[in-house]
């Protein structure tokens, strides 16, 4: 059974008489790369900032990695965790290995090969005795990530880790948390505006409007609400689900006598192809149907307008 890494229940803050954020009620499990959708001003960094503590909390509960936010062990928990919120806090003219050194021996893990370590995890070993005001964009972001991935957290904490990057920055930050992820298990919970980037990297979706979490699904859900996916025409269609249950391709589902949707549209067709054919199964035809996350979040926010949903 999957274990909880964070959980907000009635979580509500707000500033004056303004409120900002109204009765969140937010899962994550450990192992997920949770996406935060919402536009600007939707609550997404007010609430990053209570779940790390940077924030005060007045109403609601927050559990993170089975602590509560209000109890002496929540401290322990944040040891746990890895965060970017808004920019990177770099010293400009100390060089990449100084800044990670820096915030090694502020964090109690100063050991030189765990700060090697973690630059050539980040691909920055060719700038280590570059100063961070001589930094590309996208690496003072892999820079940021590094300080973060000082402790080895369990839980890493990003708001907007893409923002202002050129497509390859952006690439590069993908498939490091793509390999934080799968290689060392890390829960992630990111926000950003690409929503494009967020769809390649997420396995699961949270979106804000207006202070409320108006909805939360899995992948998997998304591509088959926006009937999303692979699409197979075959001469068996039983045959063929044999075969796609056999090599753990799923999720799928029947459409008719002929067509078979897997809800993945990243998986790799040509290996699809080969394993059915394979196994004797005719392939007709086989395509890529892709519906996309803007229209999905966007559609969702002019329903839930349409109900006339506002933090009051």
């Amino acid at each position: 059974m999957p274990t909880t890494a964070l959980q907000l229940s009635d979580v509500t803050k707000k500033f004056g008489r303004q409120t900002v954020l109204s009765n969140i009620n937010m899962t994550i499990q450990q192992g997920d790369i949770y996406g935060l959708i919402g536009e600007n001003g939707a609550g997404k960094s007010t609430l990053m900032r209570l779940i790390t503590g940077l924030s005060p909390l007045r109403s609601g509960q927050i559990m993170l990695l089975g602590a509560s936010r209000n109890q002496a062990g929540y401290n322990q928990a944040l040891q746990r965790i890895g965060t970017i919120i808004e920019s990177p806090a770099l010293y400009p003219h100390l060089t990449v290995y100084q800044n990670l050194m820096v915030s090694a021996k502020q964090k109690g893990v100063a050991n030189r090969q765990d700060v090697l370590a973690t630059i050539q995890f980040v691909g920055l070993t060719e700038k280590t005795k570059t100063k961070a005001n001589r930094l590309s964009l996208g690496q003072r972001q892999r820079l940021g990530l590094a300080i973060a991935l000082l402790a080895q957290p369990d839980f890493l904490i990003l708001d907007e880790p893409i923002n202002g990057l050129d497509p390859m920055g952006i690439i590069e930050i993908r498939d490091l948390l793509h390999r934080l992820n799968t290689e060392q298990q890390t829960t992630i919970l990111i926000s950003s505006h690409i929503l494009t980037e967020l769809y390649q990297v997420c396995t699961r979706f949270g979106f804000i409007h207006r202070g409320r979490l108006i909805q939360e699904i899995t992948k998997p859900a998304l591509d088959a609400a926006n009937q999303s996916g692979i699409i197979l025409h075959v001469a068996d269609v039983n045959a063929a689900s044999e075969v796609l249950d056999a090599q753990h391709i799923k999720p799928f589902n029947v459409m008719n006598n002929h067509q078979i949707i897997i809800y993945n549209n990243t998986l790799d067709t040509g290996e699809i192809n080969y394993q059915l054919n394979h196994a004797g199964v005719r392939v007709d035809d086989i395509q890529t149907q892709s519906g996309s996350l803007e229209t999905y979040f966007t559609t969702l926010l002019q329903k839930d307008d349409q109900k006339g949903g506002a933090a009051s």
